[in-house]
């Protein structure tokens, strides 16, 4: 079953080039790719999963997952994802369109472990990119995200245009500064919308995944990419 971004009609209604990622259809171009000085991108059809609970980071470790030692940090995953630490006991994990990883977790969370719960994730997935986000941020941000600010693979719950967002600096993975946003599916296109305004103001603009991920090739809506 086609399942369908928190973003998509936004995107929609730019000039995109469209590819598919597990099952969700994406914008492998949207026009700004030869524009490095912001870039925004929806990452929404990257597989997450969640859970929480006292047993949470021992159930993930037994799994061979790297958990993060401290609350509100992040670490790698395999092939490029991520598992973020939202407070003690949560854990956000999100694989790279090759990952593999989110996959086992989540199946092995059909029948969880005691003091293990499952935490349904339908997150809009957003990336802002470029020398420039740092403006960007601090136009929307109700914290200070510049860098060094906060710790080294910091995790903020924060409010961004008035939105609950989930924050971190991805920049070490990439070759620009780059920060990672989550926030509720159901607020992600008003938060794209004021994104992308500013994005425009700063000379920036959207963007598609081949910006950051170079092996998956836009199409026009028939090739499929599967990881």
């Amino acid at each position: 079953m086609m399942r369908a971004s928190p973003l998509h009609d936004c995107l929609a209604r730019l000039e995109t080039k469209w590819g598919r990622l597990n099952d969700m259809p994406i914008a492998g171009g949207a026009g700004a790719e030869t524009n490095s000085s912001l870039q925004l991108l929806d990452l929404s059809a990257l597989r997450r999963t969640g859970l929480k609970g006292p047993g949470a980071a021992g159930w993930l470790q037994s799994r061979s997952v790297c958990v993060p030692e401290r609350a509100n940090s992040w670490s790698g995953l395999e092939d490029g994802g991520l598992v973020a630490r939202l407070g003690r006991s949560e854990f956000l994990l999100e694989d790279a369109p090759r990952g593999v990883v989110v996959s086992g977790v989540a199946d092995a969370l059909v029948a969880p472990a005691t003091g293990v719960y499952p935490v349904l994730r339908q997150d809009a997935a957003l990336m802002v990119s470029g020398e420039a986000v740092h403006e960007l941020l601090a136009q929307t941000c109700s914290i200070d995200l510049s860098a060094g600010a906060l710790e080294e693979r910091a995790v903020s719950l924060t409010m961004m245009a008035g939105i609950s967002v989930i924050v971190i600096d991805v920049s070490n993975m990439h070759a620009a500064p780059c920060y990672r946003i989550w926030c509720d599916g159901t607020y992600g296109a008003y938060l794209w919308g004021t994104l992308l305004e500013i994005a425009l103001e700063l000379g920036g603009g959207a963007a598609g995944l081949n910006a950051i991920y170079p092996d998956l090739q836009a199409s026009d809506g028939n090739e499929s990419i599967q990881s």
